[in-house]
């Protein structure tokens, strides 16, 4: 038997060590509108999917983050070309530490943010 899912990912959560930075470097990156939430037992920053039945969210907390891209690697999209994401990511406090990497589906990069978390920023092929 074999289990699968239409989506493995439920959500994401990545830990920040000062959420109010990183939801300005986030925002600024990818263009989503993002607020601190404080009605549950942690505030945290989320990333709202277009239909939040369907869709992946994301989350900033307060934590502990891996530091140095060690941590695992989640790939988000952004507004605009990958280069202007990956100006973005310079211009708002993080690395970028890859070339563009294309692959069947599209072209992707690494990246990290101020805390050192692994990014990759995707863009999907026209159809």
């Amino acid at each position: 038997m074999s289990f699968q899912p239409k989506d493995f990912l439920v959500w994401g959560e990545v830990p920040v060590s000062d959420l109010d930075k990183a939801v300005a470097f986030y925002s600024r990156v990818t263009g989503a509108d993002l607020s601190i939430d404080k009605s549950g037992p942690n505030p945290v920053a989320m990333f709202q999917p277009e239909d939040p039945k369907t869709g992946i969210a994301l989350h900033l907390y307060p934590g502990t983050p891996a530091s140095d891209g060690r941590g695992p690697t989640l790939h988000l999209t952004a507004e605009g070309t990958l280069q202007e994401v990956m100006d973005r990511v310079f211009e708002a406090g993080g690395r970028v530490t890859s070339d563009i990497i294309e692959i069947p589906p599209g072209r992707f990069f690494y990246a990290t943010d101020p805390d050192g978390n692994s990014l990759g920023f995707f863009k999907a092929n026209p159809d």
